[in-house]
């Protein structure tokens, strides 16, 4: 076979094409990993040491078990204020304390937690007061607490409206050159709507310092997961805003705290935002007014009480020492003094005035609130006269 000329210059390396670079993955450092990260076993038991998840030292941890065992018990004591009628409504949020005090222990007491309806046991970790905790749920016109100076934003009760304060206050506070991160809570429900989306979406474009903790506890009051999103998992909605996400056992308190420190730390280093999706479960119904039976079974919930995050922790730091008997018998004795202490001060009555009614209603008062006003006077001096 003759080689002509023209052949031979198609194949010289001189002509050759050279192969094209492939383009980089535009979701590269973005994307969760495929399992949710884990660092213990559901017994407690230690998986292999991660370089990207480093373990929390021994004595945060043993910090971290203390607050989620009185955390526990100031729930269980909330429920039953609620049962008492001394409270209108309580959340429950047993079964996840590994999520409300992990992201209460990421973070700097600078930095600002924006809570739902049911992060009441996060804001007793804080160290709020626990009455003024319940203040809003006991049925007053307030939050309770004063949130400039707690650095927590009164508890949300329309879903996922703090995710659009908590990045606007974390780019306000980027902007003026301060070293603060805000954590915004939310469930998993709050991500079928507008407002976590448009907040995620403005803290990815201006890099606003802040971390959204997705507890996903499979339902959004009884609406499950399965008819709430398709995507394979929450934390991929992150991706498409641009923002790094990650997906993670909300009930292994070290992997939680873990994942939150790595989170915390992107953020304050001015990278931008970030998504956690943590697997979680809420033991207890919606709130006292849900009929949890009417869309779940008792075989799914006695399936999560072999996950509980506290005996998780117990069983690992019990294990490397961290904790012995009389450890866990004291912290239970403390808990058992709060909730004591919770119920006493409860007991009192607070001192209401009925004329408070009318305060705040408009800056203004309208001729009508100012005539329904001068009616509730009349009425209490009258009552007052017939009285004496």
């Amino acid at each position: 076979m003759t080689t002509t000329p023209q052949a031979v210059r198609r194949a010289s390396p001189r002509t050759r094409r050279k192969a094209t670079p492939a383009a980089p993955d535009p979701s590269a450092g973005l994307m969760p990993q495929r399992e949710p990260v884990r660092l213990l076993n559901p017994d407690g038991t230690p998986l292999p040491a991660r370089d990207d998840y480093p373990e929390p030292p021994a004595d945060t941890l043993r910090e971290m078990y203390r607050r989620m065992v009185v955390g526990r018990r100031f729930d269980v004591q909330a429920t039953a204020l609620t049962k008492q009628g001394r409270l209108a409504v309580y959340p429950s949020a047993r079964g996840q304390e590994a999520c409300q005090i992990g992201g209460v222990l990421a973070l700097r007491d600078t930095d600002w937690v924006f809570p739902t309806y049911r992060e009441s046991m996060a804001l007793t970790a804080r160290g709020i007061d626990p009455v003024e905790v319940l203040t809003l749920l006991r049925g007053d016109w307030h939050c309770g607490y004063d949130p400039a100076v707690t650095h927590t934003a009164p508890q949300c009760t329309p879903l996922a409206t703090q995710c659009v304060h908590a990045a606007g206050l974390a780019y306000g506070e980027s902007y003026q050159g301060r070293d603060t991160v805000a954590l915004a809570f939310i469930g998993d429900g709050a991500t079928s709507e507008g407002d976590f989306h448009e907040g995620i979406n403005f803290a990815a474009v201006f890099k606003a310092p802040v971390v959204y903790l997705v507890q996903n506890n499979k339902y959004a009051i009884s609406v499950p997961l399965s008819r709430q999103t398709a995507a394979p998992s929450l934390a991929y909605k992150g991706v498409g805003y641009g923002v790094p996400s990650e997906q993670v056992d909300g009930n292994d308190p070290v992997a939680v705290l873990a994942v939150l420190e790595r989170a915390v730390a992107h953020a304050r280093a001015g990278r931008g935002p970030y998504l956690i999706e943590a697997h979680t479960y809420r033991m207890e119904p919606h709130t006292n007014a849900d009929d949890q039976t009417r869309y779940r079974d008792a075989e799914e919930v006695e399936a999560w009480r072999d996950r509980d995050p506290i005996a998780r922790l117990e069983a690992y730091l019990r294990a490397r020492g961290v904790l012995d008997d009389a450890a866990v018998a004291a912290i239970a004795a403390e808990a058992e003094e709060y909730a004591a202490a919770l119920r006493r001060r409860m007991d009192a009555q607070p001192t209401v005035d009925p004329l408070s009614l009318f305060d705040h209603v408009y800056a203004e008062p309208t001729p009508q609130l100012v005539e329904q006003r001068e009616m509730v006077r009349a009425e209490l001096a009258a009552d007052a006269e017939g009285d004496a």
